[in-house]
């Protein structure tokens, strides 16, 4: 099956018709159609398919077990109303980059595997990366567990309705063992390509970044009768909280975004008695994100004093700087330029990826397919036909020169 059919089969998979963008939640029927998906064309390639203690799938050419596998895939799940590209690209590419080495007569000396890590977008229970964090002993059993959706329903519950057992949780060391190098194909969440004309790229590193809430408390009031000096309404200290960030964000380089909140009791005639704002920042190095998130929390405290409110500020998440493994890295540029005088451009990106939860476990690199408008996270989310070819070419290439004789 060549990339185009196999693009189309999975395009309507969990699409919203209103939105035009994708809802494909863990474990929730979009979810669970994406799964069979990538079953069917495991079985249909004659691969071994099988699903790990932590809900990721596999498929295995060769046997695992020998050991110093190379593997490559993404993941299926969206962001709410998110693109086509971000994740599903990495997995159909990596089919298709199979296809292609059979079509070339490559023969692996190495095992080659294809994986669908579960919930990287982390958009149904809050936390990114939770298929290849419990793999990689990142998120413990406990901490799983009391992941809750907007719902109430636990992690473990989900995993139960969708007809997993969620009593396999936790480390898998024995798992990574097996893997000498993992490489993953995304598309850029960025410009950088096409600002350079180039249609791949390598990663050289992910910008430290986290999560962290602001819980502004006021008190709620009636919004038509209540005396604006007599207010004390969190969502003044939430909204200049915001401008701040912006303010921070540029002053150091960097990115900072509010773009989660909730509001009680949200009434259009009340004023909020609690505010809770998620914020999302990212940085080149660790000081620069230091320094912008410190920079937020300090002008947040100063904004809710000054109206009255009590704020708590929680780091729900983090993730250090990430270096992929140089001599992957360089390896994989080295594949890539053989041949031609052009070579591959190598650049960071302030988007998190299961190859940096693995970074820490085993060799981990990443590919970069060009997006033209650098629009990501979003229906507008778009990589041209003829640069998704040369990305399973470029996949093809590295594949045969780590695995194949």
């Amino acid at each position: 099956m060549s990339f185009h059919s196999m693009w189309a089969e999975l395009l309507p998979v969990g699409r919203s018709s209103a939105s035009g963008g994708y809802r494909r939640y863990a474990w929730t029927g979009a979810d669970t159609d994406c799964r069979a998906w990538f079953r069917e064309q495991a079985e249909a390639r004659g691969l071994v398919h099988e699903t790990d203690r932590n809900g990721n799938q596999w498929a295995w050419l060769g046997d695992p077990a020998a050991g110093n596998a190379v593997v490559t895939g993404s993941h299926l799940d969206s962001v709410p109303d998110g693109g086509a590209f971000d994740g599903p690209l990495g997995v159909v590419s990596a089919f298709a980059a199979l296809d292609e080495l059979r079509g070339r007569g490559a023969r692996p000396t190495r095992p080659l595997g294809i994986v669908n890590f579960g919930d990287e977008e982390g958009a149904r229970f809050g936390l990114a990366c939770v298929g290849s964090r419990l793999t990689a002993g990142a998120l413990t059993v406990e901490q799983a567990h009391r992941l809750t959706d907007g719902d109430g329903v636990t992690l473990p519950r989900a995993m139960e309705l969708a007809g997993y057992d969620p009593d396999t949780f936790g480390p898998d060391p024995e798992r990574l063992a097996r893997i000498g190098a993992f490489v993953e194909l995304h598309v850029e969440q960025g410009r950088a390509l096409d600002l350079s004309g180039d249609r791949i790229g390598i990663a050289s590193a992910i910008w430290p970044h986290g999560r962290w809430r602001f819980d502004f408390r006021g008190e709620a009031n009636h919004a038509g009768t209540t005396r604006l000096a007599d207010r004390h309404d969190p969502m003044l200290s939430y909204a200049e909280t915001v401008l701040a960030a912006r303010r921070e964000a540029e002053l150091a380089g960097a990115v900072a975004t509010f773009g989660k909140i909730g509001v009680e009791p949200n009434g259009v005639n009340a004023i909020p008695s609690l505010v809770r704002g998620w914020l999302d920042s990212r940085a080149a190095d660790q000081e620069s994100l230091d320094t912008v998130v410190s920079g937020i929390e300090k002008a947040a405290r100063e904004y809710a004093a000054a109206h009255g409110v009590d704020l708590d500020i929680v780091r729900e998440s983090f993730t250090p700087v990430v270096e992929f493994d140089h001599a992957l890295r360089d390896e994989l540029a080295r594949i890539l330029g053989t041949g031609t005088e052009l070579k591959v451009p190598v650049l960071g990106t302030g988007a998190g990826h299961d190859a940096g939860i693995l970074s820490d476990r085993i060799p981990t690199a990443m590919l970069f397919v060009r997006n033209p408008t650098g629009v990501s996270h979003s229906p507008a989310e778009y990589a041209a036909e003829d640069d998704c070819v040369a990305g399973v070419t470029a996949l093809a290439d590295v594949l045969e020169g780590l695995a194949c004789t």
